[in-house]
């Protein structure tokens, strides 16, 4: 992401110029930054999320929605998450109905220029939403997903790592779950690009 231009914006500036313009863009500490386009593999992958959710949550309280409604934090990021489920009625920011204030299941498709952001400090703030119980890294590469729960009592996070095709996304808070080759469907794979062994995306800073 690149900032444009360099000078500091109030939120309501943000917004103004957000809501006027043909492109995405994230804000935070008054800067605004323009988002990226994505690759086939990463269209398709949130594609290939959006209609398995779309399926199992069929019938539920829960919505997923793609990565054209905005979401802001408790500390003052606006961002465009990849994929977002809301179970409860949706709370948005004012009138205009296009900024997300209570997503419980954040999914974000890593790519190159925004990996370490999304594992480091997009986390973080992404925990500072008191809604939110589950966050997910899907890799675009190779087929691995690391799924983040936040602990019944709000003090920690637990993490699991899932590697290969034969592997299922299990749901913690939302009923069902996606298998892997259901996530990556149509998605070919570099050559070359290993199975990593499991970590804590924390671990990685911005």
């Amino acid at each position: 992401m690149s900032s444009v231009p360099d000078r500091r914006y109030t939120v309501e500036e943000y917004l103004a110029f957000e809501r006027a313009s043909e492109t995405r863009h994230e804000y935070y500490d008054g800067r605004i930054y323009a988002m990226t386009g994505a690759s086939l593999p990463h269209a398709l992958i949130v594609s290939n999320l959006m209609s398995s959710l779309h399926h199992k949550l069929k019938g539920s309280p829960c919505l997923a929605l793609c990565n054209d409604l905005r979401v802001r934090t408790r500390d003052g990021i606006y961002t465009y998450p990849d994929v977002v489920v809301v179970c409860e009625e949706p709370k948005l920011e004012d009138s205009w109905k296009d900024t997300l204030l209570n997503p419980q299941i954040i999914i974000e498709v890593l790519s190159p220029s925004t990996e370490s952001y999304d594992r480091g400090g997009k986390f973080v703030h992404y925990q500072s939403i008191p809604s939110l119980k589950g966050y997910i890294l899907v890799a675009q590469d190779a087929p691995q997903v690391v799924h983040f729960t936040r602990q019944p009592d709000g003090s920690d996070w637990n993490s699991s790592w899932l590697n290969g095709l034969s592997e299922s996304l299990t749901f913690k808070s939302i009923p069902g779950d996606i298998p892997l080759n259901e996530i990556y469907d149509r998605v070919t794979f570099p050559s070359d690009k290993p199975l990593l062994r499991p970590h804590d995306p924390r671990a990685t800073e911005p």
